[in-house]
């Protein structure tokens, strides 16, 4: 594994700011201390604009171009706990690549990580920052994410960075049975809610974790 603490940029990402997010995640009740140790050694300035480096460890979302935001490290440790809940999953799909992040930490924790974004640009980004990391067990796909990536299923586990008002139906049928979806439902000016899927043979299992606010999942 790369050590990140020596990648180009430490001077404004001290392993002490870092502790300070880790810290703050913490206090507001996250508790899998493999998330918390994998978040505070990740760089999250390379996945946000120069300009907003000084801002990287803030426990907030940021914008990254597009109509598009890097997740909140609260958020990404909240979703990642709920993939991790029950075990550690082999294969899980990303939907939503954006800046990378949130795949960045998942490839830290299982074995494989498929994530798909429609926007080129960020993908391209993103593909660039998993080449620096030297994260060979990521695969970044340009694709619509409403339709997962069904050659790849099923997936132990599928999380979502974007908010539909209803799950993609695709999503569930890509799920492993076991397999545990993460994702985001809403609309873009009312209430969203972050639930949780688990799927048992053809039933689905229903849990609401939080409210949250996401950028939409926009298909096509």
């Amino acid at each position: 594994m790369i050590d990140t603490t020596h990648i180009m940029g430490i001077g404004m990402t001290s392993q002490r700011t870092r502790d300070r997010l880790k810290q703050r995640l913490q206090d507001q009740g996250i508790t899998n201390m493999t998330v918390l140790d994998t978040i505070a050694r990740m760089p999250r300035h390379l996945f946000v604009d120069e300009a907003l480096a000084s801002r990287a460890y803030e426990d907030s979302a940021l914008p990254i171009g597009h109509g598009q935001t890097i997740s909140q490290p609260y958020i990404v440790a909240r979703m990642t706990e709920a993939v991790l809940r029950d075990g550690v999953p082999e294969k899980v799909l990303e939907v939503g690549t954006g800046s990378g992040y949130q795949a960045a930490i998942l490839a830290r924790l299982v074995k494989t990580v498929y994530t798909v974004e429609r926007i080129e640009a960020l993908h391209e980004r993103a593909r660039k920052v998993f080449r620096k990391l030297e994260m060979r067990n990521v695969y970044p796909k340009l694709s619509d994410g409403t339709w997962g990536w069904e050659s790849k299923g099923p997936f132990d586990a599928i999380v979502v960075t974007a908010a539909p008002e209803e799950v993609p139906e695709p999503l569930f049928e890509q799920l492993a049975d076991g397999g545990r979806l993460v994702i985001p439902v809403g609309g873009q000016y009312g209430a969203q809610y972050l639930r949780l899927y688990t799927r048992h043979s053809d039933e689905f299992e229903e849990e609401v974790i939080d409210q949250v606010k996401f950028v939409p999942l926009v298909s096509g």
